[in-house]
């Protein structure tokens, strides 16, 4: 279990066995931006799938797309070499949307070339994998419709700036329905028209990269934060460190690498059918208790909230590792899902704490505002009225001392004496330190 209340990001654990493709795109990525970056890149690498599905431990089958990735650090700190990562990712998909367009050239050559009394040539079917960043809404779906009736491919966009989403959403105000319906896989909720007449209602299989400063995030997701939008996101923040006189070192994807990437992306694409995945599912339900155990001892609803769907994002990433990985599980990649879960939730509390508590200050001041373990700030016996007074020092109210007193207990991290009316905690929760 990793600590997420501190300044300092969790600690990516070494890339062993199951993650060589991580590696190899990891290894031109500078050493500083380098784990902020590892986060983000399973969500590119879903784009390739498709056409299998995998059983979550709810017994519910999920599709490994739909996911959300933002990427949050200052300007000048080097977000710019995750749309490098990207585009050598995406390789296959750039070909493929050439290809694609020049259909569409020609088609509108053709339709050019005919007189006014003569049959205009049917619109080509065409689908692009890799849209434009700066996409409209009407265009969104109408490829999604494309991408639905030519195989269900999924539609990846990157976006270098997160306000960038808003055109491809029909406006902020859509932003969240729009969010929502990707992540969850299921349908625009409106049938759409596009220039030819043809109506439709696709099931939206995309996934989506954004990259932003701390300030452009905080002012885009505020007032989405506690309507499920905001959850559904994967947040990788990189904080600014002390200055530096030396210039970070970032690499080159030469023909070698690429044609390395260009490997697993096949394994990627040949992957099909219905697949249960019994390891990953063991450290889903593993991490769903330890996140509940983080929320219980901070008595805070929005980590518990936040870790619901970081687990699910977190197990969709372990999907992609392990089709990577020829379909065979591996320490090393659980050790890489389980720290992916909890720096999503580290990079939610340092960038939004604040506002997740309904302030709005600087980003310094979010960093403070994340759940606190008020156990470890009581004596190991202490009384109810040493928890109400913490409790009031934190802004929680006196009322929910006794509650939070049962949950304890029924966890077991205390135990009540009657004789001495203390609580006393537990030698397996002192042991858990």
């Amino acid at each position: 279990m990793y600590d997420i209340t501190t300044k300092t990001a969790p600690k990516m654990p070494s890339l062993g066995k199951g993650t060589e493709l991580i590696q190899i795109l990891a290894s031109q990525i500078s050493a500083d931006m380098r784990e902020s970056i590892i986060r983000i890149i399973p969500s590119v690498l879903s784009s390739y799938v498709s056409g299998v599905e995998f059983q979550y431990p709810d017994n519910t089958w999920k599709e490994p797309c739909g996911q959300i990735a933002h990427l949050i650090a200052d300007s000048g700190m080097g977000k710019g070499q995750l749309t490098s990562c990207i585009e050598a990712i995406m390789r296959k998909s750039r070909r493929h949307d050439e290809e694609e367009l020049q259909k569409l050239v020609e088609w509108q050559k053709s339709v050019k070339s005919k007189g006014a009394n003569k049959e205009k040539p049917a619109r080509p079917d065409v689908a692009f994998w890799f849209p434009p960043s700066d996409v409209t809404s009407a265009a969104f779906l109408q490829n999604a419709m494309a991408c639905e009736s030519l195989g269900g491919h999924v539609q990846y966009l990157n976006m270098p700036e997160v306000e960038m989403a808003d055109r491809m959403c029909g406006g902020h105000k859509r932003v969240s329905v729009m969010f929502r319906n990707i992540f969850d896989r299921t349908h625009d909720g409106a049938l759409r028209a596009t220039a030819d007449g043809i109506t439709g209602n696709p099931t939206l299989r995309a996934n989506l990269t954004l990259s932003s400063t701390p300030y452009s995030a905080r002012l885009f997701y505020k007032n989405d934060l506690h309507v499920g939008t905001f959850t559904r996101v994967q947040v990788s923040f990189k904080p600014r460190e002390g200055r530096s006189g030396k210039i970070p070192r970032q690499g080159k994807y030469d023909e070698n690498i690429l044609r390395e990437i260009d490997g697993y992306i096949v394994k990627l694409e040949s992957c099909k059918g219905r697949l249960i995945i019994p390891q990953l599912n063991k450290l889903a339900d593993k991490l769903a208790e330890d996140i509940t155990t983080v929320a219980d001892l901070a008595d805070d609803d929005v980590v518990w909230d936040m870790g619901k769907r970081a687990v699910i994002s977190a197990w969709k990433n372990g999907c992609i590792l392990y089709i990577l990985n020829n379909q065979c599980w591996t320490a090393a990649m659980g050790h890489l899902v389980e720290w992916m879960a909890y720096h999503d939730l580290w990079s939610k509390m340092q960038v939004f704490g604040d506002l997740l508590k309904d302030g709005d200050t600087s980003t310094t001041e979010a960093a403070k505002s994340g759940p606190k373990n008020m156990l470890d700030d009581l004596r190991d016996s202490f009384n109810e009225a040493e928890l109400e007074a913490l409790r009031a020092s934190v802004d929680k109210p006196k009322e929910g001392t006794k509650r939070q007193l049962r949950v304890w207990t029924s966890r077991g991290f205390i135990e009540y004496s009657e004789q001495t009316g203390l609580y006393t905690k537990t030698q397996n929760y002192l042991n858990r330190k």
